[in-house]
This record gives structure tokens, C-alpha cells and sequence, in this order.
């Protein structure tokens, strides 16, 4: 299983971005993923999971500005990032569980493959 993160950049305070996440190696149909981030000086954190037949679990501090989605076709999952703010500047990862029915997990233990991360700055 390889994850391959990118999409991000430097941005303006209120701009939008979508991130990726090529997922190569196993049964995208039956997913459960989620996307992180690290922020300077901080412990990385769980924002937006998803596991297959059960609702996304967002962070409180991003819910009504990001979006995680799937591909299918691209086996990719996406994190569509709007009104960016300069707390949310980080190191943006992916990750990859063993999907559990009914369960999504935010815990950074709980998932056992990583994508190499991609920054995002945001600054004026």
C-alpha cells in the first residue's frame, strides 16, 4: 500500500485548496482513511476521517470549511479546503486503516500507512 499526498502551497488567508491522496495497493472500495496535519511545534491531529458506510468525522476547528471525498475511479481521496486561516498552517498528511464497519477513527495511532505530508502556508 503506498499513499502519495499533494496540493499544497503557499495561500492567502481566505483562499481554498484541495488536497490529494493517491491511494496504490489495496481495495479502494472498501476504505478507511483519513487526513491530518501538524502544525509547528504541535502533535499532529486527526480532521477529517472516513471509513466506508459511515458519516466523516470532522475536528471541531475545520468543520464548515473542509471536505474530505473519494474517487473511486482515481482511487484518491480529496480535502477540499476553504477560507483558509493561518492556524491551519501545517503539514498535511494521509493515512490509511484497516476498515472497521460502522467505526471511523481520528486517532493518529490507529492508522498504520502514512503519505509523506505536503505544507500548507497560509500567510498574507
Amino acid at each position: 500500500v503506498q499513499l502519495q499526498a499533494s496540493g499544497g502551497g503557499l495561500v492567502q488567508p481566505g483562499d481554498s485548496l484541495r488536497l490529494s491522496c493517491a491511494l496504490s495497493g489495496f481495495a479502494f472500495e472498501d476504505l478507511a482513511a483519513g487526513w491530518f496535519r501538524q502544525a509547528p511545534g504541535k502533535g499532529r491531529e486527526g480532521i477529517a476521517c472516513i471509513s466506508s458506510h459511515t458519516p466523516p468525522y470532522y475536528a471541531d476547528s475545520v468543520k464548515g470549511r473542509f471536505t474530505v471525498s473519494t474517487d473511486n475511479t482515481k482511487s484518491t481521496v480529496y480535502l477540499q479546503i476553504n477560507s483558509l486561516k493561518p492556524e491551519d498552517t501545517a503539514v498535511y498528511y494521509c493515512a490509511t486503516r484497516p476498515p472497521v464497519s460502522g467505526f471511523v477513527s481520528r486517532s493518529v495511532n490507529d492508522y498504520d500507512v502514512w503519505g509523506q505530508g505536503t505544507l500548507v502556508t497560509v500567510s498574507s
